[in-house]
């Protein structure tokens, strides 16, 4: 079976990966999109990454974060937090794209970037993100990253080497918001303008599948950057997208295998949400944060009813593959 998958991120570059490792012909079309300015991966998600591209020493050498400060619901904190600091340039050359397979006829199309066949992304909440770059005051800042809530929104910085960082605002204007900031706004100085606005709620596209394809990464669901799990959350998305179109050049039913994979997904979309709704039921008690709360609970509700009407996953994954579920006595 002949696959194409439309996409240049991490979903694509590791659904791509694992096809070819696979033994299925891949083909490769990079979809041109705006790219993240800096990304951070944390521990679990290198780790994850460097399993599945068979590279221990991936990023090894990269700048890394060893510790968060918080300052969240008037609670402020220290915590450890491992990972490193990277561009999505980055990324892309060192998660090279397999070489495309001739040209001919596809079998089954894996959208790793929009625009997807069929459907519509649901948004749940009404909030956008910017990014600056900005100067770091505090030399101890090169090795941590920064989280804050405010009146109106949230502040997330982290370094970004040489002495600067990158600062995502969300909810606000990123000067509004470090008009309130106690945390963040001492220690840096801006030096950029701020980004064109870009989503920053969770977001999930249903659906996420047709008879030969399917929708991985972003273009299937995108998480709050707040809860800073997107890139591991590509991988395993690439996983098991990459073990259902196996499994379908394999023989597999087709339609169960697909209605697995969009279950999955919008039961990992009902999790993410609700973690989401507890960080910002925290964050602030304004209006901006209520209503942000309240459209993540209503969010979860409707997952829950959609996978109420969804059969019981019949598969899960063993290793790379997945396999037939056991039947409860």
């Amino acid at each position: 079976m002949a696959v194409a998958i439309r996409g240049a991120g991490i979903a694509a570059r590791a659904c791509a990966h694992l096809l070819a490792n696979a033994g299925l012909p891949v083909s490769v079309d990079p979809v041109a999109r705006a790219p993240v300015p800096t990304i951070m991966l944390g521990d679990p998600a290198l780790a994850l990454i460097r399993d599945i591209f068979g590279q221990p020493g991936l990023f090894a050498d990269f700048p890394r974060v060893s510790r968060r400060l918080v300052d969240w619901g008037g609670r402020t904190a220290t915590v450890p937090h491992g990972g490193v600091l990277l561009s999505e340039g980055q990324l892309q050359a060192a998660l090279p794209a397999p070489a495309s397979s001739p040209e001919g006829a596809v079998d089954f199309t894996i959208h790793a970037a929009s625009s997807v066949p069929a459907g519509t992304m649901h948004v749940f909440g009404d909030r956008h993100a910017m990014a600056a770059r900005v100067m770091l005051r505090d030399p101890a800042s090169a090795r941590e990253a920064r989280i804050e809530a405010v009146a109106d929104g949230w502040l997330y910085l982290v370094p970004a080497g040489e002495g600067q960082g990158w600062l995502l605002g969300v909810g606000a204007p990123i000067d509004g918001l470090l008009g309130g900031s106690a945390l963040i706004a001492p220690g840096v100085d801006a030096v950029g303008a701020a980004s064109t606005p870009f989503p920053a709620a969770p977001r999930l596209h249903l659906p996420m599948t047709g008879a030969d394809w399917l929708a991985c990464g972003t273009a299937a669901i995108g998480f709050d950057p707040l809860c800073g799990d997107g890139a591991a959350q590509s991988v395993r998305e690439a996983i098991l997208a990459s073990a259902v179109v196996a499994a379908i050049a394999e023989g597999g039913d087709r339609a169960a295998l697909l209605s697995h994979y969009q279950s999955m997904l919008i039961a990992t979309m009902r999790r993410h949400l609700l973690l989401c709704a507890q960080f910002y039921a925290d964050g602030g008690s304004g209006d901006w944060w209520r209503g942000q709360h309240d459209a993540l609970m209503e969010g979860h509700r409707w997952c829950t009813g959609l996978l109420a009407m969804l059969p019981e996953p019949r598969f899960l994954l063993d290793g790379l593959r997945l396999v037939p579920r056991p039947v409860a006595a």
